[in-house]
């Protein structure tokens, strides 16, 4: 037993996935940790990464004044429908070639607008609300080129505004200061849930339900394997029919049956983690059968039988140790399947209940239904994306290193 570990553990590809899974199992742990429960609403919508500090704390701290001269953020405050709008005025009045604008350059625009606009320009064709529009949004841009101060004003007791700070465009607050702030690593999704929090504990319930589902069909698949393998005839004939039933039918047909059969309330994790296990068993039990059957008429095995050992005994310790790396094997795709049959079953709206908990697939299946992707939300898919992709990659490598130990025909000199 040692010598095998020892040659698992110097396998460069069960290495590798062993340390991506554990990785994101750690992961699993964040949410315990979070200042937010998984699914408490930070804020609504979609929000993106980043820290996010209280206005009015803001303005009531300090500041100081440091030379710097970063000016405002054009390319944030300068919208895209502003951009074009220029853009069209430019080429039609401004006598500017297409060519020479680049919209996407906020600050070459605004050099050009400022060198060719002219209000008093016939702008033959427009409108005199389009051409009020195109002043109004004049003024706006000089606005922000100037970089005015800000005047704090507020309300006396008679309701009249006096001015109660001027803060000068060169004064900062650090970021310490501000007491009042929330810090949003992933952003929050379509509910204004925290994602970070949020994926954690989907990772940890997709972990649990490919678990579960992986040693249900583990179990069935050895039991039925070794059970046919060994005692063959009327009864390997039985489970073979049986087996192949559900190898023609494909099983995610008959997972999707099953499970909107239960019901979306009665859906819990465990349940659609059993309802995996149980249509996922036959290909497990077919490779348990076969290698079982060479294995029935060895020496060691026919000795046993000639000394009267009950056929339990036999096959838990004549043929059980000899498929034991294969079982450990199919439990590791099995957990991977599992997974991955959940984020199905949950795109098609057939996962778990959403109302306590959320899973991998639960996440991918909210972030296509707001449009996470067409609104440029990135992080809203983007992680649970590679969350599914590191688990199914780290335990098919870890599957793929453990074959290269134990299949003679792939074992390294």
């Amino acid at each position: 037993m040692k010598r095998v570990i020892k040659n698992i553990l110097k396998t460069p590809k069960f290495l590798v996935g062993l340390t991506i899974f554990l990785l994101t199992f750690l992961l699993s742990f964040y949410y315990m940790f979070s200042s937010f429960d998984a699914m408490e609403l930070v804020g609504s919508g979609f929000h993106e990464p980043g820290t996010y500090y209280n206005v009015t704390d803001v303005i009531n701290t300090e500041g100081e004044v440091l030379n710097y001269e970063g000016g405002t953020n054009i390319d944030k405050l300068l919208p895209a429908e502003d951009r074009e709008s220029m853009k069209e005025w430019l080429i039609s009045f401004g006598g500017v070639a297409e060519a020479d604008i680049d919209v996407n350059d906020a600050a070459g625009l605004l050099n050009i607008w400022t060198e060719k606009y002219d209000s008093s320009n016939p702008q033959k064709g427009l409108l005199a609300a389009e051409k009020r529009a195109y002043t109004r949004m004049d003024q706006r841009i000089r606005g922000l080129l100037e970089n005015p101060e800000v005047i704090i004003a507020q309300r006396s007791d008679e309701g009249v505004l006096e001015e109660k700070e001027v803060i000068s465009p060169n004064e900062f607050v650090w970021d310490g200061d501000v007491g009042n702030k929330v810090t949003l690593p992933l952003g929050t999704d379509n509910f204004g849930a925290d994602m970070l929090t949020k994926l954690s504990s989907a990772v940890s319930v997709s972990l649990r339900i490919g678990f579960i589902a992986g040693l249900i069909a583990t179990m069935i698949g050895i039991v039925l394997g070794l059970t046919a393998g060994y005692m063959g005839g009327i009864i390997d004939n039985f489970i073979t029919f049986i087996t192949n039933i559900f190898t023609v039918i494909p099983s995610f047909i008959i997972l999707i049956l099953i499970a909107n059969s239960i019901g979306q309330a009665a859906r819990g994790p465990e349940v659609v983690a059993i309802i995996i296990g149980l249509t996922s068993w036959p290909w497990t039990c077919r490779s348990v059968r076969s290698q079982v059957i060479s294995l029935r008429n060895r020496e060691h095995v026919n000795l046993s039988k000639l000394s009267g050992h009950s056929m339990p005994k036999i096959i838990v310790r004549d043929i059980l140790p000899y498929v034991a790396s294969y079982v450990v094997m199919a439990l590791i795709l099995q957990i991977s399947s599992g997974i991955l049959a959940e984020a199905q079953l949950s795109m098609l709206g057939l996962g778990p209940s959403t109302s306590n908990v959320t899973t991998l697939g639960l996440m991918m299946q909210w972030a296509t239904k707001f449009s996470a992707h067409t609104l440029g939300a990135w992080w809203a898919f983007v992680p649970v994306i590679l969350a599914i992709t590191f688990i199914s990659f780290s335990l098919n490598l870890m599957n793929t290193g453990l074959d290269q130990v134990f299949n003679p025909q792939l074992r390294d000199n």
